[in-house]
């Protein structure tokens, strides 16, 4: 028994329908990752140079001998590199980092001459945090402060109200040009000061550190960063290019956990003084 022949444009379209089929699923896939996700509805203006106009608030550095005090510190490079805030190990004979069950590595330090930062040199650490100064700033992004308030486990977040300059006054005198933020959330419970998150880094929604945590104005729920202008020649050189970099996408839902898988991994850590 003989089956009808199919009419040509059938057996033609079959044949097309292969070869398209065949061309899809050879073909190259080079599709970009999803986009991050838009501007917060709150962000504002990008956030421009510094100038001459912009506001200032004055510090009192004491003169006093040294105190110890402590702070927090987040890795930038794998081979043992990490930043704090000056005013928190200047004058510590001896500062190190915290690394749990009691026990913590001696530092070295050197001392940013401009600016309230340290880089701290430990042999070895964890993988590094990435530092993007030249990420575009808008007033009223949202950034996230993780580390040790109080000498405890903790975070905050904040939202960027501008530029100021801050004039310190007494030992180590100088003007320096810092960052405003608002504070807009913390960890539950948390009350009172915010002493002891001297050094935090401050993580934009991707991850990457824009800033570092200095100062705070209790009774104008505010927070003092450094600023790029001062944190970009401050660790030139010390992240490079092929550093194993670990960012995470921040939420105000997730920056909890994040901040605790941060001193987890050791990546955030606290810093103290052993010897003054």
């Amino acid at each position: 028994m003989a089956f009808p022949r199919p009419p040509d444009w059938l057996i033609y379209s079959s044949i097309v329908f292969v070869i398209v089929l065949g061309s899809l699923a050879y073909r190259e896939n080079a599709d970009a990752p999803p986009a991050p996700p838009p501007p917060d509805e709150m962000e504002g203006a990008l956030l421009g140079p510094i100038t001459p106009f912009d506001p200032s608030v004055t510090v009192t550095a004491p003169n006093a001998p040294f105190q110890p005090v402590s702070g927090t510190a987040f890795s930038i490079a794998g081979r043992g590199r990490w930043l704090t805030a000056r005013h928190v190990v200047e004058g510590c004979r001896q500062p190190a980092l915290v690394v749990g069950g009691g026990r913590a590595v001696a530092a070295d330090v050197r001392l940013s001459p401009q600016a309230d930062i340290a880089l701290l040199i430990t042999a070895g650490g964890p993988p590094a945090l990435p530092v993007a100064t030249d990420a575009p700033l808008h007033v009223g992004m949202r950034a996230f402060h993780p580390g040790f308030p109080q000498g405890y486990p903790g975070e905050v977040t904040s939202r960027l109200l501008g530029r100021e300059v801050l004039k310190v006054r007494g030992r180590g005198a100088r003007d320096e040009p810092v960052l405003a933020w608002a504070e807009v959330g913390r960890t539950s419970g948390l009350e009172g000061t915010l002493a002891g998150l001297s050094g935090a880094p401050v993580l934009d929604r991707r991850g990457r550190v824009v800033a570092l945590t200095i100062a705070e104005a209790p009774r104008r729920g505010r927070l003092y960063t450094t600023a790029p202008d001062t944190l970009g020649p401050a660790i030139r050189g010390e992240q490079q290019p092929d550093e194993q970099l670990l960012g995470e996408p921040i939420t105000i839902d997730n920056y909890g956990r994040v901040a605790d898988d941060l001193r987890r991994d050791l990546r955030v850590a606290q810093v103290v003084c052993l010897s003054t």
